[in-house]
């Protein structure tokens, strides 16, 4: 996925109400878009350099939208609206092996109870695979895990809940895929933060007990673009 124009640096000086920020850019105090609805643990300190994608709508209320965070290891994407898109791409560049082979993808379609999985995959003669995509930017270098890209990073009744609904998809006889796309460069595995939400942890061991398949991938993130590259492996 390539920014349709290049990103804009400037320092953030505050995160708040979730989906805002305040962000300093060549000295002056602008508003931005956060779109992520997490904790953003190590991801919201003031100072921090920050990179902003601009609107050229001019009946937008905000202009700028928050899209990285530079840290000492790397770049990393908060846009927790990008991981379907990149997902998709990546499958159907075949950079994903695990769901290769399909001949459609669909996107929001209606499933379990008034929920909305985030990409069907389709082959004739074989069963669906729902593939339910979150977005992880986690890694805690003083947690029980240094080297780990981590999810969620806060309590996620909603993520909790479509890991019931990928397990009766599995129960009915289709396949059900949790893919977690980690929009940072410096971890090596993947882990369930148990100690930030015991309930999905415990909901995940269950839903992979039940036939569910979990799979992670990492991807590589520049200013101009970010790619999904390489698989890390799932440790439960």
């Amino acid at each position: 996925m390539i920014f349709p124009a290049p990103l804009r640096p400037a320092r953030l000086v505050r995160r708040y109400k979730r989906f805002l920020a305040d962000v300093d850019i060549d000295g002056e105090i602008a508003v931005a878009h956060c779109p992520n609805p997490g904790a953003m643990l190590g991801l919201d300190m003031p100072g921090l350099e920050v990179l902003l994608s601009e609107s050229a709508n001019p009946l937008r209320k905000l202009r700028h939208t928050l899209e990285l965070v530079r840290l000492p290891s790397g770049l990393v994407g908060i846009n927790t609206g990008l991981p379907n898109r990149l997902a998709e791409e990546a499958i159907r560049a075949g950079r994903i092996p695990e769901l290769a082979g399909y001949e459609r993808i669909r996107r929001e379609v209606r499933y379990g109870r008034n929920s909305r999985v985030d990409l069907v995959l389709e082959r004739d003669g074989n069963p669906p695979c729902y593939v339910e995509v979150k977005n992880v930017h986690l890694r805690r270098d003083a947690g029980p895990y240094p080297s780990a890209a981590e999810f969620p990073d806060c309590v996620t009744a909603r993520g909790a809940k479509h890991l019931v609904e990928l397990a009766a998809m599995v129960a009915a006889g289709a396949r059900a895929v949790m893919l977690f796309i980690v929009q940072r460069t410096d971890c090596d595995h993947f882990r369930v933060a148990a100690d930030l939400d015991p309930s999905y942890a415990a909901g995940l061991a269950a839903a992979t007990a039940a036939g569910v398949e979990a799979i992670c991938y990492a991807c590589h993130i520049t200013e101009e673009a970010i790619e999904v590259d390489r698989g890390l492996p799932v440790m439960l």
